[in-house]
């Protein structure tokens, strides 16, 4: 499949070219992106969001993103235009039905850049209510069947179901604020991870640091250099106006340095999936 054209927003170079080449020789069985973090409030479905709309940029092939929080408050539902009222429940309803992309597509609420967005259920009602885990990984599996790729709004990885959609995952990720405490409770996060032989998600997680204010303190950015030679992949995404506004979010409308950060997050992702031989049959992998 050719590669979309790059936004004239994200420029030229070998990093934007790279990852528009791979993302147009995804292999075929979607891979998973499971976005956690060791607390909340660090900004995960802001980065949810932002990350979808512009993998959907570059992805010739449906890009999903699931409220999967398993809780009837926050979520992905702030950042995309409602077209319809449907959410996670009318998924969890349609059963079976998911795997056919034009029920699927009912379904789904609208990005600017073609991101497709099931946001959570906010009713607690004998007939509505947001899904539970079981009921959850069904709608995921049934949605994969006709999507390129997916992204997961999962809620901070302190329980045991957490965990296991993050080993799981193709990609997992672990949200974090530029903060010292914040950034630390991430490590300490991986540590116990990891002493708990969960290698599969410390060995490729991808942390990112979501900045909330114009200036990072010299701590935070001490804290970031030692992960990083400690081999931890991460990215610093800086602060963005337009990133704090509850709208629909376009990664087209961040800034210069907002886009490159969000470039080289979806670059790290990319470069993670299982893509095609090129014509020469040599692997891109």
């Amino acid at each position: 499949m050719s590669a979309r054209e790059i936004p004239r927003e994200f420029g030229a170079g070998t990093r934007v070219e790279a990852l528009w080449s791979r993302a147009a020789s995804l292999q075929a069985g979607c891979p998973l992106v499971s976005v956690s973090s060791a607390d909340g409030g660090v900004g995960r479905s802001t980065l949810v969001v932002a990350l979808g709309g512009l993998l959907a940029l570059a992805v010739p092939g449906p890009v999903v993103a699931v409220d999967a929080t398993v809780r009837a408050w926050g979520g992905v539902e702030h950042r995309v235009v409602r077209r319809s009222p449907a959410t996670v429940w009318d998924a969890v309803l349609a059963g079976t039905a998911l795997a056919d992309r034009g029920v699927a597509e009912r379904l789904m609420q609208g990005g600017p850049t073609g991101l497709r967005v099931l946001v959570g259920e906010s009713r607690l009602t004998t007939q509505r209510r947001p899904p539970n885990w079981p009921e959850l990984l069904g709608v995921i599996g049934h949605l994969r069947m006709t999507s390129k790729l997916m992204l997961l709004d999962l809620p901070t990885a302190d329980t045991a179901p957490t965990w296991r959609v993050l080993s799981w995952a193709t990609v997992p990720v672990l949200v974090s604020r530029a903060t010292v405490d914040a950034v630390q409770h991430t490590l300490r996060l991986l540590a116990h991870m990891r002493a708990a032989g969960v290698e599969r998600v410390t060995d490729g997680a991808l942390v990112v640091v979501m900045a909330t204010s114009p200036s990072t303190a010299r701590e935070v950015r001490a804290v970031e250099q030692l992960a990083k030679r400690a081999g931890i992949d991460l990215v610093r995404v800086p602060y963005d106006p337009v990133l704090a506004r509850p709208d629909a979010l376009d990664p087209r409308s961040l800034s210069k340095a907002t886009r490159s950060a969000l470039t080289e997050v979806a670059a790290m992702v990319i470069d993670r999936c299982p893509v095609v031989a090129d014509s020469s049959g040599a692997s891109l992998t």
